[in-house]
């Protein structure tokens, strides 16, 4: 049974060190409460109350932030650069090297000629949208990126779902991009996104 307990204090222990690697703070709070239970479980089995006692304070700690997170209300804003801004370089330079490990992103993109979103969480900017017109009806996603701590979903929901009525104002019926990495061909599908042949498309 010695066996056991030790196996079972490596794999907690294990699990909160690759909590703490994770860039979005929601997966670092689920990844932390499945260690800390681990490690509750853990340090009762082998009479390490005070082990286990912290640890099931870190599940409590853990639980109340989650829950704040799902029940908080987020504010978006979506607001639209029609001039260079230095701000926009920025962003773009300081994320390049993560942008481009989901797609390939364009030089000069500061140009006036390209489409240019950013949008706002809680007054943050927490994603950038650019993208160029094919046609009259037609917008070419050159980038969709949000920031690491910011990966839940919401923002491509808002952009893609609830604010469909800001590309309509703008003529675009269609919004189609490359496919990218396999986690950013997820992301399309799940903002209904459908591949077709290389490239993904959205009717809006």
């Amino acid at each position: 049974m010695g066996n056991f307990y030790e196996i079972l204090g490596y794999v907690a222990s294990f699990i909160v060190l690759v909590s703490l690697l994770m860039s979005s703070v929601k997966r670092l709070r689920w990844i932390n409460l499945t260690g800390s239970l681990v490690f509750a479980i853990y340090g009762f089995l082998i009479g390490a109350i005070p082990v286990g006692v912290m640890n099931t304070g870190i599940v409590m700690i853990n639980i109340y932030y989650l829950f704040q997170m799902y029940t908080r209300k987020d504010y978006f804003t979506l607001i639209e650069m029609n001039k260079d801004t230095e701000y926009f370089k920025y962003f773009m330079n300081f994320y390049r090297d993560n942008i481009e490990s989901f797609m390939e992103v364009k030089d000069h993109l500061e140009d006036s000629k390209y489409l240019k979103l950013f949008i706002l969480r809680n007054t943050v900017p927490a994603g950038v949208v650019v993208g160029e017109y094919d046609s009259k009806n037609t917008l070419r996603i050159l980038v969709d990126y949000v920031t690491p701590t910011y990966r839940d979903f919401k923002i491509g929901k808002f952009l893609y779902h609830e604010n469909k009525d800001f590309f309509e104002q703008l003529g675009v019926k269609n919004l189609i991009t490359d496919p990218g990495n396999t986690k950013h061909q997820a992301y399309l599908k799940k903002m209904g996104f459908i591949e077709n042949e290389d490239k993904y498309i959205k009717e809006i």
